[in-house]
């Protein structure tokens, strides 16, 4: 197939990219390519592309490191109709959404997509892809996909919880939580292998969670990476008590794969744990007290 993925200097659309190019004609463009906030320069790609499927994962969000940028609901939408609005030009466009879209405030265990719109986020990022969601319904072939927690290589271990206690145990420092809750993390690399289906095959619904079904707390996942590691490290844990968790409901998507299995959690830690070690000379560990 020929594909378009947005975000690719980002965690998910890097690794999209990198999974999707063994078996498809990939583009994934930069920012100085393919300016997705210049309506006509969109328009003007897309025609000239004719992509089968767009798998749109560029987003600006809030971190503890970066806060929230200024416009990131003005981009986050922009990026999203200018893309959406020229179904003449694409087969079909997956949406990597967020959970987000459920309020945070509100959070609870499994949440399913029929509770979409019973609270209007009041977070920025959350109210971006909410607006997003909200507009898929009257759109063609654009499907969103609420995606929980992703992890893998590549992403930003300054602040992204799995890797950043991966490289800390690389540089022998205890493992830190800033608050435990149990969360649902996908590997990036099941994450490619659920999307890939959902490029081409008829979809009974135009919205799904893309989580895994196994919320987990933090501190488990702190102590498989410490497993991975071999090594006698401490887990740190700053504020008591555990906070809301963030899960969904899968049954949507597996009703649409029923043979899928995801990988075990401790094999993913494992991996990434030793991607990280082999690279131990590319991390800061000054930049890994921020979580501290």
């Amino acid at each position: 197939m020929k594909l378009l993925i947005t975000g690719a200097n980002g965690f998910v659309g890097r690794n999209l990219a990198q999974q999707y190019a063994e078996r498809h004609e990939v583009a994934a463009p930069g920012r100085a390519e393919l300016d997705l906030m210049d309506a006509d320069a969109v328009r003007s790609y897309l025609e000239r592309g004719r992509f089968d499927a767009i798998l749109h994962a560029a987003t600006y969000r809030s971190t503890r490191l970066t806060g929230s940028a200024p416009d990131l609901l003005n981009a986050n939408c922009r990026m999203f109709f200018n893309l959406t609005r020229n179904a003449h030009a694409f087969g079909r466009v997956l949406f990597l959404s967020s959970g987000a879209v459920y309020d945070r405030e509100h959070w609870h265990p499994r949440m399913a997509e029929e509770e979409f719109d019973t609270h209007v986020p009041a977070d920025a990022y959350g109210f971006s892809k909410y607006i997003c969601a909200k507009a898929v319904d009257g759109l063609e072939r654009v499907y969103e996909f609420r995606l929980f927690g992703a992890f893998g290589p590549h992403e930003d271990w300054r602040v992204r919880f799995i890797s950043n206690a991966c490289a800390r145990a690389v540089w022998n420092l205890p493992l830190v939580i800033r608050q435990n809750v149990c969360f649902d993390y996908m590997d990036v690399a099941d994450l490619g292998r659920l999307l890939e289906p959902m490029l081409t095959r008829e979809l009974s619904h135009r919205h799904y969670n893309l989580c895994t079904g196994r919320a987990m707390e933090l501190r488990a996942l702190a102590a498989m990476v410490v497993a991975a590691s071999g090594k006698r490290l401490d887990i740190e844990i700053k504020n008591a008590g555990l906070g809301n968790e963030y899960s969904g409901t899968n049954a949507r998507l597996l009703a649409e794969l029923p043979d899928f299995r995801f990988t075990a959690m401790e094999d993913s830690i494992a991996s990434l744990y030793r991607w990280y070690e082999a690279r131990k000379g590319e991390i800061d560990p000054a930049l890994l007290r921020f979580d501290g």
